[in-house]
């Protein structure tokens, strides 16, 4: 898929021109490369570039592609930037590297469980729902450090940053202002915010990770 290996070289330049406007080192935001609906044929060629961070939405769908890409590519990051079922965790530590979607006591508690149980060590963000959407998943905002605080201190977790989705009609940059904040607050250092659309805006409000798919594999 050249198309796709092009699109990732631009978005690759477009985050080092952003970093650089924004005053920030080289590599500061890292790319997560989103290949939720593509199969392995499409994510293949962008492997072979040398990308190794990549998120999906759906643990199911995960399952059915990455643990053989990542058998052949062991240095491979799976990030879960979907919401995250209950019923669901067991498989999520087993597959995962980085979880971004804890935003309850009950996904908290199972994850505790689980990754004790498979002794694996994932790495946590807490998502933040900084546009108060009824719809979207993510703890309210004015809610976020104290949850934090309660996932290290009653669950055990190491949460390491925060994630949001800002809303689809307004201007995201208060939203990313509003999230750099909150890890602040909580104490955490990294931030997962921005998107296809938005994420040259992320990286100028601090984002240590942006997450982009359609710019890179097209439309789905």
């Amino acid at each position: 898929m050249p198309d796709a290996v092009d699109n990732l070289n631009q978005v690759l330049s477009r985050i080092a021109d952003a970093e650089r406007q924004a005053q920030r080192p080289a590599g500061s935001a890292a790319l997560v490369a989103v290949s939720k609906t593509f199969d392995g044929e499409a994510i293949r060629p962008v492997l072979d570039t040398g990308q190794r961070v990549f998120g999906e939405n759906k643990v199911q769908e995960a399952q059915g592609k990455w643990p053989a890409l990542k058998a052949e590519f062991a240095d491979v990051v799976l990030h879960l930037i979907g919401p995250l079922q209950s019923n669901k965790a067991k498989d999520a530590v087993a597959l995962f590297d980085v979880i971004e979607t804890v935003d309850r006591e009950k996904i908290a508690a199972e994850l505790s469980r689980e990754i004790a149980k498979q002794n694996r060590q994932i790495r946590l963000y807490v998502q933040v729902n900084t546009g108060s959407e009824p719809q979207k998943a993510g703890v309210e905002s004015t809610e976020a450090v104290a949850f934090v605080t309660r996932c290290r201190d009653v669950h055990g977790l190491a949460i390491e940053g925060l994630m949001c989705i800002p809303p689809a009609d307004e201007n995201p940059g208060p939203h990313f202002a509003l999230l750099e904040k909150l890890a602040r607050e909580a104490g955490v250092e990294k931030l997962s915010m921005g998107m296809s659309g938005d994420y040259e805006t992320a990286v100028a409000f601090g984002a240590t990770s942006v997450r982009v798919g359609s710019a890179i594999f097209g439309a789905r």
